[in-house]
């Protein structure tokens, strides 16, 4: 496998490493979390201007490619900025769920608006006390009308308009569904890291013909691959952050002096930090393979393996450098600190470390 990135890959990392570095600083960031809105209407403009949606989509309406590796190269950067603009949930699920072949109703009318970044969406899936059982789908509908609760929505409340998965009788759908629709009912929240989230409830919304989206073999298929893209992108994101963490702390032991000397000179505080850039860089091989086989059969055992690495890893990461910066590691002015939570949080989304281990042994002994 060749792990070397396209000329085109490249000019893509370079460039949206550009813009996190010059739009998404810290302060801002430290702003923007403590804002009821959460992130900056202004700089999603500016994203989707870039072609930072459209990078994650196929060419076939509109998009700019779609691959694995163009989510990876997008999410890691953003990752390393610990980036809290919308693009998991827009970009990655949303997006990706309009531009399904077999997308009906106006679901691919709406694709050109969030391309170009004047519309957002969330994905609508998981359930209260289905923990990270995607089949558990609860929600219904009947008569037309659209009940159930979905929980951990993320960008839940900034969004325009939310796909919905319900069951209508025995068939899965996926809707679309106003966030301003009457019956539904939305409590926003933050989440440890800063990000914004919501539990929604449905209660007899009216849905129209057109606000299908997918229903039956083409929607579970379809809800596959976005969790399949989702999860891929989260496992990039945190390998961004990870390398974050490892560049705050190698430059702080450069720094930090004690006795006279910084204490980088410390035997085992290299030792330590050696260890978590081996780690780093098995993490980035799984997340680049994972990103290999996005299209391929065996998709999912590889994305297990990459999520469950990915989750003990970040977790080492975050540990090792919050304890080599000493107490100053935890505080809320250093970037560090919101890097350590991130890291942690991603591990929660779409499966954790445990979730995955039994999914990949399970995958491994079926194949």
């Amino acid at each position: 496998m060749d792990f070397n990135l396209s000329d085109d890959h490249r000019m893509l990392k370079d460039m949206v490493s550009r813009f996190v570095r010059e739009q998404c600083d810290f302060e801002s960031r430290l702003k923007l979390i403590s804002s009821e809105k959460g992130h900056d209407e202004a700089v999603w403009a500016q994203m989707a201007e870039l072609g930072l949606v459209a990078a994650v989509l196929p060419e076939r309406v509109g998009g700019l490619g779609g691959s694995g590796l163009d989510i990876m190269v997008v999410a890691e950067e953003l990752g390393r900025g610990i980036v809290v603009e919308p693009f998991l949930a827009t970009a990655v699920l949303g997006a990706g769920l309009l531009a399904e072949e077999a997308a009906e109703g106006r679901g691919p009318a709406l694709l050109d608006d969030v391309i170009g970044g004047g519309h957002k969406l969330a994905f609508a899936h998981y359930e209260p006390g289905a923990r990270y059982n995607a089949a558990k789908v609860d929600a219904k509908i009947e008569g037309g009308k659209l009940s159930g609760a979905k929980s951990m929505v993320v960008n839940g409340g900034d969004a325009n308009t939310l796909i919905v998965s319900a069951k209508d009788g025995d068939k899965l759908v996926l809707l679309l569904v106003a966030t301003d629709a009457d019956g539904v009912s939305m409590r926003t929240f933050k989440t440890n890291d800063g990000f914004g989230a919501a539990e929604i409830t449905f209660d007899g919304v009216s849905i129209a013909a057109d606000d299908v989206l997918l229903s039956g073999s083409a929607a579970e298929d379809a809800l596959g691959r976005a969790i399949a893209r989702a999860t891929l992108a989260l496992c990039a994101e945190s390998l961004g952050a990870m390398e974050n963490a490892r560049d705050a702390t190698l430059e702080y032991l450069r720094t930090r002096t004690q006795f006279g000397v910084p204490i980088g000179k410390f035997q085992v505080l290299q030792h330590r930090l050696v260890d978590v850039c081996l780690e780093i860089e098995q993490v980035r091989s799984i997340v680049l393979l994972a990103a290999s086989k996005l299209n391929a059969e065996d998709r999912d055992k590889h994305l297990s393996a990459a999520k469950a690495l990915v989750g003990r890893v970040g977790r080492q990461v975050a540990e090792e450098s919050v304890q080599m910066h000493g107490g100053i590691g935890v505080t809320w002015e250093l970037e560090l600190a919101h890097v350590a939570k991130r890291l942690v949080m991603i591990d929660h989304y779409f499966g954790d470390t445990d979730y995955h281990l039994k999914q990949f042994q399970k995958l491994s002994k079926a194949a």
